[in-house]
Formats: structure tokens, sequence, C-alpha cells
């Protein structure tokens, strides 16, 4: 008992010892003073996060309000370079480290890539729509995402449009086209709302105080400011990809930064658009047939072009084309022949004051000829639109060396002559080429050798003059179908790989395809850049073709253009223009055979079992593609 009376005793010390809650603890059990601990090291990492989010705010607010985000979309492009990059270098093996497949590769480089272009616009957007033209050699999860890219553009307010128009002429848009917002009858109306907006400019749609009609091309004003950074972006990119995959790619961004700089310079826009309206009208078969509108140079500077206002049905309207004709015997369609268009009421000029300027519509509607029940058209035959149209780009091509080389369907119109022949309305003239010479030359006896099997011609000029070492690959890719001439050395090369497992040989099949490319443009002082261009042109007009449902025989047309401009060239004696002459008759005859194969394929197209002539091309292309484990799709004018 007392043992345990002495122990709870000791317990009750020691713990009143430990907590003394009104007893202060003395100076002495305290210890001696110590500075405070002052974390140097963090407060001037604290103090460099704090200046450097500074910095980075200060030139994000000044990219935006005085460069218009042009570093901001020049970052943007070198990190999703440099992802897409390090995705291919370690995941384009037969299996890849990241996802089940290739295919899984492409598919993320190709929304990385798509998205980019869409996020940073203008400049990207055009090399976006090159992108979507040459798709088809591309790998399908890429056509898919591309074939979008031929959407409209956000258009910009109107007040951007009044800073252009001031800058580039130093006056008010009411004072340079004579227009009145405040419903002064004695005045043009102008619509503030843009009728089509794209990458680089809008067009505003006006009617003159003199009764000329026009289409007023206004350059987006940040354009100007981002143009040079994203050129500039685009030549590092290409850069480094050539030294990082090995392929020769770089020696044509100079060529090709010099084509799209000059789309932003209207006033080379409005000189081409004169130029081929000259060429046409000097041309006895294209000139009742192609009609280039006028361009107003008074009206006109670096980044606004006025032309002739256009009605007519774009091309891409194949019903609106070939649908009945209700407007009226021996009558045209609106402005066909460049006859002057009937007048708004005058009823819209007084109505201007009260409209907002982002939903403003004045032009006249000028669709009486589709009837009264609105579901007329032109009622045109596709043959010959399609006809004039590889004629009017074979002619370009040899006859003038001078070509448009975006011919997509939005560029294009079609309007019904009073005698009811089609009249194909070419626009938006920014992008040409200009071919030499020689080359042009060159280029059409290139041609016409393809058609004869001349296979000693086409290795002379593909390989001496232009330093391509795949002229089979070559001569595929310009008459977009497989070349069954040469010595098939390339093809052979692919088509001898050994039977392996199916990626395996894909993977295998696709690095012997970028080999195909680098023999194409080994040689980089002979190779000719306008190729690229041409090749393009090329496409596009094939996919018009296929569109319309293959109504001609592309290839004996442009062949055949390709055979009389060599026949009908001024140079050499009497003697070589008389064999040239001989030459292109043995030619046509030669020709017989393409018709057997475009009527065959027509027959079939009747019966149900083929789409045409050059569907039944894009076809056999596509077996001998996926021969190589390449896979082909069109799709290009999907979006």
């Amino acid at each position: 008992m007392r043992s345990n009376t002495r122990h709870t005793s000791l317990i009750t010390r020691r713990f009143r010892s430990q907590f003394e809650p009104l007893i202060p603890p003395s100076p002495s059990s305290l210890g001696k003073p110590q500075q405070p601990k002052a974390y140097r090291r963090s407060r001037k990492w604290l103090r460099r996060l704090f200046r450097t989010s500074l910095a980075v705010v200060a030139i994000v607010m000044f990219d935006r309000y005085f460069y218009d985000e042009s570093l901001g979309r020049s970052f943007r492009t070198f990190y999703t370079g440099l992802v897409v990059a390090l995705d291919y270098n370690i995941n384009f093996r037969p299996d890849p480290w990241i996802g089940d497949s290739v295919a899984d590769l492409h598919a993320r480089s190709a929304r990385r890539v798509f998205n980019l272009l869409r996020e940073n616009g203008g400049l990207y957007l055009k090399i976006g729509q090159a992108i979507a033209m040459q798709s088809a050699i591309l790998p399908p999860e890429f056509q898919k995402m591309f074939a979008r890219m031929f959407d409209d553009a956000p258009q910009n307010d109107w007040e951007s449009v009044q800073k252009v128009v001031q800058e580039d002429f130093g006056r008010s848009v009411e004072e340079v086209f004579g227009v009145s917002f405040s419903g002064d009858p004695t005045k043009g109306v102008m619509e503030r709302t843009a009728r089509a907006s794209a990458s680089v400019a809008q067009v505003h749609w006006a009617r003159l105080a003199d009764g000329r009609e026009v289409a007023i091309k206004i350059q987006k004003r940040e354009i100007a400011r981002q143009v040079g950074w994203d050129l500039w972006a685009f030549k590092v990119v290409t850069k480094l990809y050539t030294l990082w995959f090995d392929l020769p790619l770089y020696h044509l961004v100079p060529y090709i930064s010099d084509r799209l700089m000059l789309e932003t310079d209207f006033m080379n826009e409005a000189k081409n658009a004169s130029k081929m309206r000259q060429l046409i009208q000097g041309e006895p078969r294209l000139r009742d047939r192609v009609y280039i509108p006028q361009v107003y140079p008074e009206l006109s500077s670096t980044r606004v072009m006025t032309a002739e206002w256009i009605e007519g049905i774009r091309l891409w309207d194949k019903e609106g084309i070939s649908g009945s004709w209700q407007g009226g015997w021996r009558q045209g369609s609106p402005g066909a022949g460049g006859r002057l268009l009937d007048p708004p009421a005058p009823s819209v000029a007084a109505s201007v004051p009260t409209n907002h300027p982002n939903s403003e519509k004045l032009k006249p509607t000028r669709d009486a000829w589709r009837g009264p029940s609105g579901t007329g058209g032109l009622g045109l035959s596709l043959r010959p639109v399609m006809q004039t149209m590889v004629d009017l780009f074979s002619a370009q091509m040899f006859l003038w060396g001078l070509v448009h080389c975006d011919p997509h369907p939005g560029n294009i119109f079609i309007r019904r002559t009073p005698s009811g022949k089609p009249e194909l309305v070419l626009i938006d003239h920014g992008l040409y080429i200009q071919m030499d010479p020689k080359f042009r030359k060159e280029y059409a006896l290139f041609w016409r050798s393809l058609m004869t099997f001349d296979n000693a011609t086409i290795n002379r000029i593909t390989k001496e003059e232009w330093g391509i070492n795949a002229p089979d690959i070559f001569a595929s890719a310009t008459l977009m179908r497989p070349y069954e001439g040469g010595d098939h050395k390339t093809m052979d090369e692919l088509r001898g790989l050994s039977k392996k497992e199916q990626r395996e040989r894909q993977f295998e099949m696709q690095q012997k395809m970028r080999k195909g490319v680098r023999e194409i443009l080994a040689n980089q002082d002979k190779f000719p850049q306008e190729l690229i261009f041409i090749g393009r042109n090329l496409r596009i007009v094939q996919g018009n073709n296929q569109f319309l449902g293959s109504p001609v025989n592309r290839v004996k047309i442009t062949g055949t253009w390709a055979s009389r401009a060599l026949a009908e060239g001024r140079e050499g004696t009497l003697g070589e223009r008389w064999r040239e002459w001989g030459r292109h008759l043995v030619f046509r005859g030669v020709l017989v055979g393409t018709d057997v194969v475009f009527w065959w394929s027509k027959v079939r197209q009747w019966i149900g079992w083929g789409k045409g002539m050059d569907d039944d091309i894009e076809e056999s292309m596509r077996k001998m593609a996926g021969s190589m484990g390449v896979e082909l799709q069109h799709g290009v004018f999907e979006g």
C-alpha cells in the first residue's frame, strides 16, 4: 500500500515538472539567441521567377498588340515541329513504343499539325491547303484531317477593313470608292459584311456610283506583320527536318516562300490577272469560252484589289451547272460575256443607315433564271465545262508558260452564254508561276514522250536536264497513273522486297519510297522547282474532273496541247518545224488508243461498273501504291 502511494507521488511530481502552465521558462533555459534564417537562395529564385513571369507577360502582351501574335505563332510552330519529329524518330518502326501501329503515329501527327495550322491561321491556312491538295500521297490519317482545310476562315470586323484602306490609300473607304453609308443616293453602296473570307483576305461587294459592280478584296490587317515571321518559321522547321530525316527539301523552300510572299501582294495578283486576260483574248480557241474579270488598278493597292464582280455558279455546284435552264430562250445567266449587271433598287441605298455592319446584305440575288421553284440550273453539259478547263490550263503550261496554280472549285465560276454554251470564269490570280522557255519546251516534249512511251527521251530529259534519278516514279506522278514504260528499276526494287509480316513489310516499303523521293530531288542544281506547283495544278484539275464524273479524257487533252505547242513553236528552221508537225500528226494517231480506254471506262460507268476514266486511273494508282505499302485516297474536296 505504501509502495503504491510512493509510486503515485513520483508520477505526479514528474508530470508537474513537465507541464507547469503558470510558470514561465527562465531566460537561461532558452539558450543563446540566434539570427533568424534568411533563406537567401529561395528569395533569389523567387525574385527570378517573378521577373521572368513579368517579362513573359510583357512579351506576350507586346507580341499580341504590336505583332499580332507573330512570336507566339512561331513558338507554337517550333514546339509542334519538335514534338512531331521526336514522335516519328522514336515510333516510326514496325513495332512502335507508343501506340499500336504506325497508323496511330500518323493520326497523332496529323492532329497536331492540323491544330497548329488552324490555330495560327493566316498564311498557315495557305500552307495547309497546299498540303491538302497533295494529300493523296499522304497517309489516310492526314488525308481525312486535311480534307477540312477548305472551310471558310473567320472574317475581320469592319473597323479593321477601314484601317487597311486608310493606310494604303491615305483616304477613307467612302472617299476611295465613292460610296456612302449615310444613304446618299448620288453615291455608291458597299456591303460592310464580307461575302467571302479566306486565309489571307476577305471580299466585299460594292456598286460604284458610275454603275460598275465590283468585288473589293481586302487583305486582313494582321497578315502584313505575320507573313515574315511565318515564312521564317517555315524555313527553320524545313531546314531541321531536312537534316533530321535526310530528305533534300530545304532547297525548295526559298522558291515556295517567294511564291507565298507574292500571294500577299495584290498588285502582283492584279498584274497576273491582266496578263492572263490579255493572253486569253488573243487565243481564238479560248476567247469565247474563258473569262477573266477586269481589274481596276486605280482602286487597287498592295493590300486592296478591286475587280469586276462575277455572278455565276461555282464549280462545286454540280446540280446548279447541269440543272434545267429556266431563264428563257437565247438568254444567258447574269453577267455572261461581261454584260453589265442590273442595278439594285433605290431603296437599298436608303436602308444603309439602319443596317448593322456585321449583317449587311445589299446585293440583288439575281436568280430569276432558276425558275419559280428556285430549283433550276444553267442547263449545261459537264463535258464542255471540263473540256474548257483542261484546255485552259494546258494552254497555260505549254503555250504561254504562265500557270495558275490554285484552280480548285472555289476559284472557278461557270456561266451560261446566250448561245447556250458554258463560259468558265477564273478568279484568284495570286499564285502563278512563270516557266522558263527552255523548261516549257522540255516539259511539252516530256508529256508527248510519256504518251508515246519514248523512254529514251524521257530518260534524257529527267536525268540529264532535270537531275531526276527515278524517271518511272516521276512519270507516274505526272500522269497520275502508273507509267508502263521505262526500265522499272525503282518499281521492281519496291516490289522485290521480301514477304515479311505486314507491318515490317509496310515499314520497309515506306523506307524505299523515301529513297525514291531522295532520288527525284537528288540533283538540287538541276531540278526545276516549277514542277512543284505544276504538279499541284495537274492534281487539282484531275480532282475537278473526278468530281464532275470524269466527263473528258484529261490525259489525251493535255498531251494534245503539249504536242501542238511543239508543232506551233517558232523556234528552229522551217524544216525542223515541218518535222514537228509531222510528229504531231503521228501523235494524234497514237492518241486513238487513249480514246479506246476512255470510252471503255465510260461504258463501264454507264452500266455501274466504274466511275469514269480518272477514277479508274486513280484506282490503278492506288493498287500500285498499295504494293509499295502506301495507301492512296483522294478526298481533296470533301471539306
